[in-house]
């Protein structure tokens, strides 16, 4: 009873699974999980439907995330740029961050969603507010000024290549390619 209105279509599932690196039974579950979070009206009309970030905000497996904003910012296709969900920008976050996923797409993802200002470098402003996100903003948890200009100056002496005081995707990927832990931590399970 009501269970024909969240049933995903044969075809639409292989395509799916053709077009992420999830399983079959991840999709149905992520499809599960998106009509949960639609208003009860949206949940015949699935494929034009849109949730909130405030309520994708609400999964356990993203509240945590201090990135969790950025996230959905990064993954909405919604034109109000408001971090808004289709089911399928749901599906892409989920399969970028899944298990099978690429280093080269955990990679691209992760630069797109360190890069604040999403201008294709990862520059001080972009790398003072990742640093902010994971050491929290709080006045006991926050860097001084000074220690956050050493860390800054020593991540770009790693990884700015090409010493034009930004980090942009190509070196990025180079110093992910060199942290082993990167791809297994880098990733959302339903």
């Amino acid at each position: 009873m009501g269970t024909t209105a969240s049933k995903l279509p044969k075809d639409l599932l292989s395509e799916y699974q053709e077009l992420t690196f999830l399983t079959k039974q991840e999709i149905l579950l992520a499809h599960k999980r998106f009509n949960e979070l639609l208003d009860r009206e949206d949940r015949q009309q699935i494929s034009g439907s849109r949730v909130s970030m405030t309520k994708i905000l609400t999964l356990p497996e993203l509240k945590s995330n201090p990135f969790r904003r950025r996230i959905c910012q990064v993954f909405s296709t919604s034109d109000l740029r408001d971090g808004s969900l289709s089911f399928e920008d749901f599906l892409d976050l989920l399969s970028a961050f899944s298990d099978s996923a690429t280093l080269e797409i955990k990679s691209h993802y992760a630069f797109r969603i360190f890069d604040f200002d999403d201008d294709g470098t990862l520059d001080t402003g972009d790398l003072e507010k990742l640093v902010n996100c994971l050491t929290g903003e709080t006045a006991d948890t926050r860097l001084t000024s000074e220690e956050m200009k050493q860390l800054i100056n020593n991540i770009l002496e790693e990884s700015d290549i090409d010493k034009d005081g930004t980090v942009n995707l190509s070196e990025f990927q180079h110093v992910i390619s060199r942290s082993p832990d990167f791809v297994s931590s880098f990733k959302i399970v339903l």
